[in-house]
């Protein structure tokens, strides 16, 4: 007989948007932190497209191929705003006090990945319209256009999830920057910028291995642009789901432990 009681699942769903909205709370106390974070994307994109682009390897206009890599390399970056939120909970014993109510585990974690998805979703939406504004276009149609923002948004989630497990092991704020230096080689040593064919062929074959350049790669075929190759398309979906199959246990399991 049933005893009327709410499914577990229900609590997780609950605690976890509570997360969320204590996490978007945060933007309204820390504008300046947020419109940085949004600008800088966009100003890496000026800088490119007007000050350091030319494109080597590129057929077609560069705007066209630069604006997807770049829309894919904003979603490696900005990491450190979760991080620090994550290790400023621990040494201020924030999770503590959570942990001392009936939480759901892991609903802090799932909270702040939410509030960054949704900041990266606004991200995105900016970086769009300033593409826009260039001159890029998206010739794919609306169902190419939403699945390539799906690709990006999915890849923006497995990079979280490794930020996050790389901040539970940082365990405290001065340590993330260091930490956060490693997505930098992710970033650059990618087909963001420039095609892998214009580069020396070790450097090339690392580059076309990258998950950012097989994200960026698929989005700029869904797009319709230059240096899109169908076949990328897959690889823009297990890559992603291969590193949150890894990561997202891992910072879960890690959390659970903490001070344990």
């Amino acid at each position: 007989m049933s005893t009327g009681a709410p499914h577990p699942a229900a609590y997780a769903l609950t605690d976890s948007w509570t997360m969320t909205r204590r996490e978007l709370a945060r933007w309204a106390r820390r504008p300046v932190t947020v419109v940085v974070g949004l600008l800088f994307p966009v100003m890496l994109l000026l800088m490119f497209g007007y000050l350091v682009g030319g494109g080597r390897g590129v057929t077609g206009a560069y705007v066209d191929y630069l604006v997807p890599g770049m829309l894919a390399l904003t979603m490696a970056f900005g990491l450190e705003g979760t991080m620090i939120a994550v290790t400023q909970d621990l040494t201020k014993g924030v999770v503590d006090r959570f942990r001392s109510l009936p939480m759901a585990n892991g609903a802090v974690l799932v909270g702040r990945s939410a509030a960054d998805m949704l900041q990266s979703a606004v991200g995105l939406a900016v970086l769009i319209g300033v593409g826009h504004a260039l001159g890029w276009r998206a010739h794919g149609g609306p169902g190419a256009f939403l699945g390539a923002v799906g690709l990006l948004l999915l890849f923006r989630f497995a990079m979280l999830w490794i930020g996050i497990h790389l901040s539970l092991v940082a365990g405290k704020p001065e340590l993330v920057q260091a930490v956060q230096i490693l997505v930098w080689p992710v970033g650059f040593l990618s087909n963001a910028f420039a095609t892998p064919d214009a580069m020396p062929g070790w450097l090339g074959t690392a580059v076309e291995w990258n998950p950012l350049s097989q994200t960026a790669t698929a989005v700029r075929d869904l797009f319709g642009g230059p240096g899109g190759e169908a076949g990328h398309v897959w690889a823009a979906v297990t890559w992603p789901l291969g590193l949150l199959a890894v990561f997202a246990p891992l910072a879960v399991r890690r959390f659970a432990r903490l001070d344990r």
